[in-house]
């Protein structure tokens, strides 16, 4: 896959747009959807296809972290007081265990993720208590993948060999950025050998896969120091790398108020650094997904990706088809069937619905006819890079001409910057379209076509 890619042309597409991990996008949940309906949608499932046995993916939320990282923009609690975990994991276990009463006991789980917030605030004993509890729950299919975010100034050698022996098999780790002036800038300093140590440690005890996240537009981070980070990066090795455009969006995200904007790489300096980062990461072996995702060609990610497998949830690229979700936790989301849900955002709501016995889901959205069929044509585009109009017409009984003739008139400038070809049978995204596949999707979002209030969104770049 070329890299060549003209800083004209990553000028034009650095622009806000979704990252499609659904459609609609969260952003179009309604509060009209609540407790009743999620949990009618899980009835559903017991009693649809879905009863006959396909896998589950888990994500449980974990919001705590001991310390502020001025760029987050996740869900989360700071606190040093660690005692909070206890009773947060009992409600998760009354939120389980409303779950259980509407699909049934036992239920094949193929994925679980546990995000934050920092996961490994819990203690051993308290993740043992978590994986027990899931365990006695849903039943953990053979060769499930089991997933784990790590802070590494939280893990240490002997940690991840409990994590190895609780049957995670996957971990991602929180790095960033290793040069020590914008990791001061950022609040997160983690020194490039304590985490070069952790991650010589992860491959002795022998998870499947290493994910390292990355961000570039940081404060103080310039292409000199970002490449060398790319070079530390490239020294370690890890099985996937996540590189993220850093979105300074402090009038929605309180802890970016701290950070100082002057600080901040122009954009000509970020096309800079993700040119260097595209460059750096191909040219050292690793396959480009899509979208911020690279990963080694043995990886599994990569596999499926050749064998066009890919599939997209909540959390990003995924190997696993597309299935149902179960979002526990506050602010976690879910999809089952054709409906998303997600929980209350803050603590106080989301203990206060499982108090009174409901589901804490507060708002959500039922999908309509048009949302499926774009939906389909969407995810064809990000995971598989290519629709084929024959599909869609079967699948949903419309003519795709017809029915997408403003998105195909829309595709006619794409095709002209060689960002797709559009032929009688479909839509194939080209190598070079495949670094702006977000753009390609965009063009079939009847709601965001629609709406010019873009800025809520990541950019694009």
């Amino acid at each position: 896959m070329s890299t060549t890619l003209s800083p004209e042309l990553l000028r034009q597409y650095d622009v806000p747009g979704p990252r499609y991990t659904s459609y609609p996008t969260a952003d179009r949940f309604v509060e009209a959807f609540g407790p009743a309906d999620y949990a009618q949608a899980l009835r559903q499932r017991r009693e649809g296809p879905a009863a006959l046995g396909l896998p589950l993916s888990l994500y449980v939320h974990v919001p705590f972290c001991e310390s502020l990282c001025y760029y987050c923009a996740c869900n989360k609690i700071i606190t040093k007081h660690h005692e909070r975990a206890a009773g947060y994991l009992q409600y998760l276990q009354r939120e389980v265990e409303l779950h259980v009463r509407e699909l049934g006991p036992g239920q094949p789980v193929g994925q679980l993720h546990l995000g934050g917030g920092s996961p490994t605030f819990l203690s051993d004993d308290e993740l043992r208590e978590l994986m027990a509890m899931l365990r006695r729950n849903f039943t953990l299919v053979p060769r499930a993948e089991c997933s784990i975010e790590i802070d590494p100034r939280t893990v240490s050698a002997q940690r991840l060999s409990v994590l190895k022996d609780l049957g995670f098999n996957r971990i991602s780790f929180g790095v960033q950025d290793f040069d020590p002036d914008v990791q001061k800038a950022v609040h997160r300093v983690q020194p490039f050998d304590q985490v070069a140590a952790l991650m010589a440690d992860a491959r002795r005890t022998g998870f499947d896969s290493i994910n390292m996240d990355l961000i570039y537009g940081l404060p103080k981070q310039t292409p000199e120091s970002f490449a060398r980070t790319l070079a530390q990066v490239a020294s370690l090795k890890p099985d996937r790398i996540a590189l993220y455009a850093y979105a300074h969006l402090p009038e929605r995200f309180k802890p970016q108020r701290r950070i100082v904007a002057s600080d901040l790489p122009d954009a000509g300096a970020k096309i800079n650094m993700l040119s260097q980062a595209l460059a750096a990461f191909l040219s050292t072996g690793y396959v480009y997904i899509g979208m911020d995702h690279f990963a080694l060609p043995d990886d599994a990610l990569a596999v499926a990706k050749r064998q066009g497998r890919l599939h997209r949830n909540f959390q990003g690229y995924s190997t696993h088809a597309d299935c149902d979700l179960i979002g526990l936790g506050v602010s976690a989301i879910g999809k089952v069937g054709a409906t998303y849900s997600q929980n209350a955002k803050t603590m106080a709501e989301y203990c206060d619905l499982l108090d009174q016995g409901k589901l804490p889901v507060t708002r959500g959205l039922a999908l309509s006819r048009d949302d499926l069929a774009r939906r389909a044509v969407i995810m064809a585009l990000m995971c598989q890079g290519q629709v084929l109009f024959e599909s869609i017409e079967l699948a949903w009984l419309l003519d795709f001409r017809s029915y997408f003739a403003a998105e195909l008139e829309q595709m006619r400038e794409l095709q002209r910057q060689g960002m797709v070809i559009v032929d009688d049978a479909g839509i194939q995204v080209t190598a070079q379209g495949w670094f702006f596949v977000r753009a390609v999707a965009m063009q079939f979002d009847k709601y965001l076509q629609a709406d010019r209030n873009r800025a809520r969104f990541s950019r694009i770049i």
